[in-house]
Order: C-alpha cells, then sequence, then structure tokens
C-alpha cells in the first residue's frame, strides 16, 4: 500500500432521453420500490457487504477502523466517522442489533473522549480537539511524524459522532453516555485554533512543521469543515469564513462534458458533506445566484462524469456510458510504461478525477465514484454497479463489496505496490479503503430512505452551522421533529 500523508484536494452527451438541456432534471425519477428485483438485490447485496466492512474491519475495543482492509493497516479516522455512521444503517437494516451498534458506539466515543490530546510529536492522538489523520490501531497515537492533524478528516469523524449524539435517543444509561461523550468531543474542538489566516480554516497542523501552509478554500469536501466550525457552540468561526470558503467558487463554475455546474474533479468532494447534510432544497447565497442547490450540483457533477467517460479522450479501455467513475483511490503505482510512440503513466493512491479544475486519469476505475452517487443519479449509477459486477465482478466483487479499485488498462508485469494483475482483466485492487466505503453504504440508504439524512436534520449543530452559513430553505424551515 502506497503512504500517503495528505489527501490531495484541490461533452459528449448520455444517451437517451435523460439529458434534455445541459442542466439534467432535477428531480431523480428512480427509487428502490421500482427496481427490478435483480437490482433490488443487487443494492441489497452491495449495502449489506459494504456494512460489513466497516463491522469486520474495526477495533471493537476502541472502535478504530482502518483506512484499509484487509490486511495491515492505521486507522483513518475518517473512516471512523463513516463506521459510527455506518454502524446505525446497520441497527435500522437489522444485520446487527440496536444494542451490538450501542456497544461499538460506545466503546468509539469512549476511546476518543479519552484519548491523550497534546502537543508531543508521538505521544498524542490529536491536539485543540483536532485528531491526527491516521492513528496506530493498537495505541490509538498519531501513526508517524509524516501524519498531520487534520481538520477535514477530524470533519469527517465528528460527522458519525454527531449522527450517534442524535440517533441514539433512548432513555437508557448507554445511550445517555453516547450522547454526553459526543457532546464533549464536539465541543472541544477549536475551530478557531485551526485559522492561522483567518477567516479561513488551515487544512492541518503537525508538531513539526505548525500549521500546514493551505487553507480550505473554494468547492470541495471542505464545505462540512465550515459547516461544523460555524455550528460549534463552544469555539465557532465567523460567518465570513463561509464566504471566504466561497469566494472561489467562480473560478470552476462553468461547463464540463455537457453539464454546467461547479467543478470538483474527484467524486469524493461531491459525496462527502452530503453523507450527512441534506442540500435538497436549501441554499445559500452563492446558489440562490446561481439557481440550484448543491445536491443539484452533485447531480450534474455525476452526469459529467458519466459523460467523460463517454467520450473517453484518453482511449482508456472499458470506459463507457456503464463503466465510469474517478475518485481518489489507490491505483498501479507510481509506473511509466512506453506503449508504441505513448508514454503512459500510471499513479499509485491519488486523487483522480475530471473536470475545469483539472483532469486526472490513468483509466483506474473506482466503483465508489459512482456507488457514493447513487442518491444523486441512481437511473445512471445503478446500471453502471450492475454492469461493473457482471463484467469483472469475478476480479473485483467480494466478501466486502466491490474492490477500491481497477484498471482495465494495465497489463505490464512489474513488482506492485498494492493490488494484482488478472489475466484478461488488467490490474485489480485487493482490498478496500475505509474512506471509499463508507460513501456507498452510507449514500444507499440515504436514497432508500433518507435515513441518515433525517438523522441529522435533528441535530441542532448541523442546523446552526448551515444556518450561519445563510442557508435557508426546505427542510430548514421547518420545526425540528
Amino acid at each position: 500500500m502506497q503512504i500517503r500523508a495528505f489527501r490531495v484536494a484541490a461533452s459528449a452527451l448520455v444517451l437517451g432521453a435523460i439529458l434534455t438541456t445541459p442542466a439534467v432534471r432535477a428531480a431523480s425519477p428512480t427509487n428502490y420500490a421500482a427496481l427490478s428485483k435483480p437490482r433490488q438485490a443487487l443494492v441489497d447485496d452491495l449495502e449489506r457487504r459494504t456494512f460489513d466492512w466497516f463491522w469486520d474491519s474495526a477495533n471493537p475495543t476502541t472502535g478504530l477502523v482502518p483506512d484499509h482492509y484487509p490486511g495491515e493497516s492505521f486507522s483513518s479516522i475518517a473512516a471512523v466517522g463513516f463506521g459510527l455512521t455506518a454502524y446505525g444503517v446497520g441497527a435500522e437494516r437489522g444485520y446487527i442489533t440496536r444494542e451490538q451498534a450501542v456497544e461499538r458506539t460506545l466503546a468509539t466515543l469512549r476511546f476518543f473522549s479519552d484519548a491523550p490530546q497534546n502537543a508531543s510529536e508521538d505521544d498524542a492522538s490529536g491536539y485543540h480537539g483536532f485528531y491526527y489523520h491516521f492513528l496506530d490501531m493498537q495505541t490509538g497515537k498519531r501513526f508517524g511524524r509524516w501524519v498531520e492533524l487534520s481538520s477535514v478528516d477530524t470533519t469527517l469523524l465528528l460527522g458519525g459522532v454527531l449522527f450517534a449524539q442524535t440517533y441514539y435517543d433512548r432513555d437508557t444509561p448507554a445511550e445517555g453516555e453516547i450522547r454526553e461523550l459526543a457532546d464533549r468531543i464536539y465541543r472541544r474542538v477549536d475551530w478557531p485554533w485551526m485559522q492561522p489566516r483567518a477567516p479561513l480554516i488551515s487544512m492541518g497542523w503537525t508538531p513539526g512543521g505548525q500549521f500546514i501552509p493551505s487553507d480550505w478554500k473554494g468547492y470541495n469536501e471542505g464545505m462540512l469543515v465550515y459547516i461544523l466550525a460555524l455550528g460549534s457552540p463552544t469555539h465557532p468561526v465567523k460567518p465570513e469564513a463561509w464566504k471566504a470558503w466561497l469566494s472561489t467558487n467562480d473560478t470552476t463554475w462553468g461547463e464540463f462534458h455537457g453539464q454546467t455546474f461547479l467543478n470538483f474533479a474527484p467524486m469524493f468532494g461531491h459525496q462527502y458533506s452530503h453523507v450527512w447534510v441534506d442540500f435538497r432544497g436549501i441554499r445559500d447565497d452563492w446558489n440562490r445566484e446561481h439557481d440550484l442547490d448543491y445536491f443539484q450540483n452533485s447531480r450534474r457533477a455525476t452526469y459529467s462524469q458519466r459523460n467523460y467517460a463517454i467520450a473517453n479522450p484518453g482511449k482508456w479501455t472499458g470506459y463507457g456510458a456503464n463503466v465510469w467513475g474517478l475518485t481518489a483511490s489507490n491505483g498501479p503505482g507510481g509506473i511509466i510504461v512506453e506503449q508504441g510512440d505513448k508514454t503512459l503513466k500510471f499513479e499509485g493512491y491519488t486523487a483522480r478525477g475530471a473536470g475545469l479544475d483539472y483532469i486526472s486519469d490513468d483509466g483506474t476505475i473506482a466503483p465508489t465514484a459512482a456507488g457514493g452517487s447513487i442518491a444523486f443519479a441512481p437511473e445512471i449509477v445503478i446500471p453502471a454497479l450492475e454492469t461493473m459486477k457482471q463484467r469483472y465482478g469475478k476480479s473485483i466483487y467480494g466478501r466486502y463489496g466491490f474492490v477500491d479499485a481497477f484498471n482495465p488498462s494495465f497489463h505490464t508485469r512489474t513488482e506492485l505496490r498494492t493490488g494484482r494483475l488478472v489475466p484478461e482483466l488488467g490490474w485489480v485492487d485487493t482490498v478496500q479503503l475505509g474512506i471509499d466505503q463508507g460513501p456507498i453504504v452510507l449514500m444507499i440508504e440515504n436514497w432508500r430512505s433518507d435515513f441518515v439524512w433525517k438523522v441529522m436534520r435533528r441535530n441542532p449543530y448541523i442546523r446552526n452551522g448551515l444556518e450561519k452559513a445563510g442557508f435557508t430553505g426546505g427542510w430548514l424551515d421547518e420545526s425540528v421533529p
């Protein structure tokens, strides 16, 4: 597995009558009940297997979830956030009992509440309420000196923490403790401390290098960072932070492969915040100016990715209407191949994507790019999942659903950093990543039942953060149930 210290952040039309203008229809016509029995079985199976990845991989004593699994791994705090939310899905779906979900959640929150917070290089799990991106699976402390105290990964962890706070609402000692611990963990985060260049929020900090010289600015997964920072009852940032984050949006607003939308090349930027926040029908100032909400924007981004694959400018093997999806994922790994008069570079872990901001495409398909977008555009996502499973399933679909990624264009026999070569297919990963599994299981459930969204609409911190960012309309105008 290629070690990664920091995540990279930073016009063919669809076949048929789905696209009638450069902007897709706002409402999705496909719901679970309308699917054929085989497609319902496909969704059911994928959701259950992806949930099982979190349940089986986590350390039941600490709740730490590995970055990648099977095999040895450090823990990803973002994966823990996805896992905490998945346990609620498991309880609702009957994969586990509510009591099992409570036990695992309580163990996780106790660990993060008690984990050491200080400025040392090696003897801490976090500082100022934030946590290190990667933790040792056994000790729970910073995995290595290359690992940053991460504002966005702490935020993704907090998504799961706040989900737990709201979901476990019964009058029992265990569920009461969950609520208390979740509140303590969230209230402890010192958001203004992470603003060395206020009003923007820094991407992170290290004891040796201090604050990372990059801030969350422009449309990306940092959306949830600002919402949670604004919503804090103890250490909030000022409302101008949201305006500063929005300030460069128009540089990536435009048409890309038949869709006009706010671009961010990898699909995870269109998915992560949406796992916990229902952006349907709520709008901030930027939304109102451009007459669409962020959910509609992600829907357009999903279609754009599919259109890009249909056009296939890189002439990669397998791309088409039902095989598509670029996002942060593993890949064959830092290998340059001479092929005729072309030089092809195949990356390891990187933020693949296609948009106005950049194109990073080496033929590697990540099923989560489609699967995590099921709530946005099920009518094109489900056929893609179905086709990829039918065409390559023997090699890319197993105990925990889809592997992280595969590349039908890579056939070079060489020493691989991760994955394996499959005859007549190409490179196939042998693990799943928590940050890619999370959007699959959670967005399937949001599409099926609005489950996570319904829970989070009741969370006062989410609501407060959205309102301070200037969001109005939709469910925000309704009273809390």
